[in-house]
């Protein structure tokens, strides 16, 4: 016997309806890598509120289309540790700043995507309990599969690695589909197109030509990480409105870096 649900449609059909929706959801799982410096907006130092608040609302609209989102931020529109070592200053020292920089970015995302009822969870690979979970690989899988948005502070909890690393190593912790790099460019060029108008832009390109052609997408170690582990990278303008849920509705966007 076929049984049919309240709108007579059969369960089949039900099925095929879903399975074409995931087949055509690009990414089931993202690890979007924020720079602090996006944070900044206009400003010079610290965290625009506006801004903060635009990529909170892009982030709900990818959330809201039933993609799992986790975020790493960095932290140097509060301090960058390689900064502080210029000066003088001990590198662990800096790096240690650097990393408590980014769990307050984290805190203030958070606090904009809960203003926008976003479900929202940080943890922190520093341990910092009163004001983030401890960084737990099993429970930050479950926060995502219950369609909660994990945010990971505190860098990878060592010095001597970047927030890319981090996002790296997370990405490929969680199982992510994709490591989604916004940043104020468009994509990959052959040069910097801020200041070479002659630059032309990549829409893929390969690790192996990434590091021939010299090209800086992450630093060596977070790249190398990626390639190894053969996860795709996108480069792409995270301050145009509509970018990030485009890029998850599948067009092309950005630059794509894969084996």
């Amino acid at each position: 016997m076929l049984y049919h649900n309240a709108w007579g449609i059969p369960p089949s059909i039900i099925f095929i309806i879903f399975a074409l929706k995931n087949h055509l959801m690009r990414y089931k799982r993202i690890l979007l890598k924020l720079s602090g410096e996006a944070l900044m907006g206009e400003k010079q130092y610290g965290i625009d509120p506006i801004r903060l608040g635009a990529y909170a609302a892009e982030i709900k609209k990818v959330v809201e289309k039933g993609i799992q989102v986790a975020i790493v931020i960095g932290g140097g529109n509060i301090f960058r540790g390689l900064s502080g070592a210029a000066t003088g200053m001990d590198r662990v020292q800096g790096d240690h700043m650097g990393m408590l920089a980014t769990v307050i970015n984290g805190l203030a995302l958070q606090s904009a995507l809960e203003m926008q009822d976003v479900q929202t969870r940080l943890q922190s690979a520093i341990k910092i309990n009163e004001v983030a979970e401890p960084f737990i690989r099993r429970r930050a899988i479950r926060h995502l599969e219950k369609g909660r948005v994990v945010i990971f502070g505190g860098g990878t909890g060592n010095p001597y690695f970047t927030t890319d690393s981090a996002a790296v190593l997370r990405a490929i912790e969680i199982e992510a589909d994709v490591i989604l790099k916004g940043t104020r460019v468009d994509g990959i060029y052959t040069s910097d197109p801020e200041k070479d108008k002659t630059a032309t832009k990549f829409d893929t390109i390969s690790f192996k030509d990434v590091l021939q052609k010299g090209l800086k997408v992450m630093d060596t170690t977070a790249f190398t990480l990626s390639q190894e582990n053969e996860l795709p990278i996108v480069v792409f303008d995270m301050n145009k409105r509509g970018n990030l849920l485009k890029l998850v509705d599948g067009e092309i966007i950005g630059t794509t870096v894969n084996i």
